[in-house]
């Protein structure tokens, strides 16, 4: 007697169904041409109860790994609002609106409401003061040590314990505002021997046109190898010299270039991509500090302000770069 197979629920961990490439908003840099369609691609989401086995090999393989629900959505949008209301004195949100979802005020200049990496600075001294004090502020401070993302990173990395470093960066990015250009963090760390693990963390919901971050898929080897030439370059410089981004050798703000478009154009081998994701509270972006990445101009349908942090994780007792170990100034040269 015949008998027919079961066939067995597949776990949600290995689901992964890349949207229609049709729905790939147009999307761009800080300047020049929106991506070619052909060129952009989805990048796949990893549930967080997938084994850890599989996550590490997806880190290795990808460069990256883009997790799902590792900290709790109302606390994310519990620091977005506290951020929001922090910074409302400078008039960064449309009068009437909530600071919890954080819509930008179309009456004024976007690029007068830089925030940290979007080109320079504002010049008014309340706005450089409030983009200071949001760093120190005891409830950013208490996110950065959430629990669920400690747990998950010590999971992750094999570590019995991780040591953050000190100058974490807390960046908006308005719509049709400037943010950062193409970059592999190694650049903006290179003291201290060892490698380290960034986490990039939406705070709040980033549609793929909201200005998130974009990574070049398959990168790793890239970054390395421009890493590699920068090195040599630098040689003969002094200690001091040669760590630094803004050495002669790397451009005035240490990116690669703000041209997003054009530059992939440059590099990219046939069938490589930029990668893109509509982020959503609660999500974190882990990657080596190879990986080639950079943030997509705002123009979100919604006028919503994209809010992330960048932090950066050494195993404990690793050699780390001793000049992060302060919180962020505008005036601290790195």
């Amino acid at each position: 007697m015949a008998t027919t197979a079961t066939q067995l629920p597949v776990p949600a961990h290995e689901l992964f169904v890349e949207p229609n490439a049709q729905e790939l908003p147009k999307l761009r840099g800080n300047y020049g041409r929106y991506f070619d369609p052909s060129t952009v691609g989805w990048m796949q989401p990893t549930t967080i109860d997938t084994p850890v086995k599989e996550i590490r090999h997806r880190f290795e393989s990808d460069g990256y790994v883009w997790m799902k629900n590792v900290i709790p959505r109302e606390d994310v949008l519990d620091m977005r609002e506290h951020y929001f209301e922090h910074m409302s004195p400078t008039g960064i949100l449309k009068p009437g609106t909530s600071p919890r979802d954080g819509i930008f005020n179309p009456d004024v200049d976007p690029l007068k409401h830089s925030g940290v990496g979007g080109s320079d600075l504002p010049e008014d001294i309340l706005k450089v003061t409030k983009l200071t004090e949001a760093h120190a502020q005891p409830v950013y401070q208490a996110f950065l040590e959430h629990p669920q993302l400690r747990q998950f990173i010590r999971d992750f990395m094999g570590w019995e314990k991780e040591m953050m470093v000190v100058r974490n960066l807390l960046r908006h990015n308005v719509p049709n505002g400037l943010s950062t250009g193409v970059h592999y963090d190694k650049i903006f760390l290179r003291g201290g021997d060892a490698e380290f693990l960034t986490a990039w963390i939406p705070i709040g919901d980033v549609s793929a046109a909201g200005g998130g971050l974009t990574y070049l898929e398959n990168s790793t080897k890239l970054g390395q190898s421009i890493e590699a030439s920068f090195l040599e370059a630098s040689k003969d410089f002094t200690p001091e010299e040669r760590v630094t981004a803004f050495n002669k050798n790397m451009m005035r703000d240490g990116q690669l270039s703000h041209n997003l478009e054009e530059w992939g154009r440059d590099v990219m081998p046939e069938g490589r991509k930029w990668l893109v994701a509509n982020y959503e509270a609660g999500d974190v972006v882990f990657h080596n500090p190879y990986f080639i990445h950079g943030a997509l101009k705002n123009e979100d349908p919604k006028g919503r302000i994209r809010l992330g942090s960048d932090v950066r994780f050494y195993e404990e007792g690793a050699d780390y770069d001793k000049r992060w170990m302060q919180i962020w100034a505008a005036d601290d040269g790195l």
